[in-house]
């Protein structure tokens, strides 16, 4: 790295208010330069692909693809390029799930300018910055008890694959091929497995466990 050459920084917030805030802080630090905007995940891929920030300012929470699906798509492509996951909630899964996928930093919207700056400059060097509320945050989620995940069989995972892809029972009967009596059948099996009452409940948990494996060619 270059020591005279400027941090090329891209933020990525679904609010135009926080997103010239920003750019207005950006410009107060002579080795920080704002190359880049998005409103949201799928604008933040093209952004990086186009700009090639160093790091990128990525707010969690946003319409269409947030910022978790975001970080992870970027870090597949262009893993040179350092996110630091910037958003108002500091829930245990947000910070597990954005440091599980890339993030190499956690800061809160009430972060102070210089704090910010200083996280911008670490994650340049490849170091990593918590929030302190972040950090209590990681802590308590890798104390939690392990979750027990229920034995399904072969088939019944194939049909939960599906659920959690959007599939209706009739969608499901003719993708594998069987009665739709059948697929009702597993459908009542698996929620009696995961304790839930309803299909709904039987995705989020599928999704947040990651019971089954989702491939994006399956709806």
């Amino acid at each position: 790295m270059n020591a005279n050459e400027k941090i090329r920084v891209l933020l990525v917030d679904d609010h135009e208010m926080v997103r010239r805030g920003l750019s207005v802080f950006l410009e107060t630090f002579d080795d920080l330069e704002l190359v880049g905007e998005a409103s949201n995940g799928a604008e933040a891929l093209q952004q990086c692909r186009e700009k090639s920030p160093h790091v990128v300012l990525m707010d969690l929470m946003m319409p269409g693809m947030g910022g978790i699906e975001a970080i992870r798509r970027i870090k597949a492509v262009q893993p040179d390029v350092q996110i630091i996951a910037m958003t108002s909630f500091n829930e245990e899964n947000l910070v597990h799930d954005a440091l599980q996928n890339g993030a190499i930093g956690y800061l809160l919207k009430n972060t102070s300018i210089d704090a910010l700056a200083e996280a911008i400059r670490a994650a340049r060097h490849r170091k990593a910055t918590l929030a302190p509320e972040a950090a209590e945050a990681l802590v308590a989620f890798t104390q939690r008890d392990p979750v027990q995940l229920p034995e399904l069989t072969k088939r019944e995972k194939e049909v939960l694959t599906l659920m959690v892809a959007g599939l209706s029972n009739p969608q499901i009967a003719k993708k594998l091929f069987i009665s739709r009596t059948t697929v009702k059948t597993h459908v009542h099996h698996i929620l009696v497995k995961l304790n839930v009452s309803s299909r709904l409940e039987a995705v989020k948990l599928a999704m947040k466990t990651n019971l089954v494996e989702i491939d994006d060619n399956l709806a």
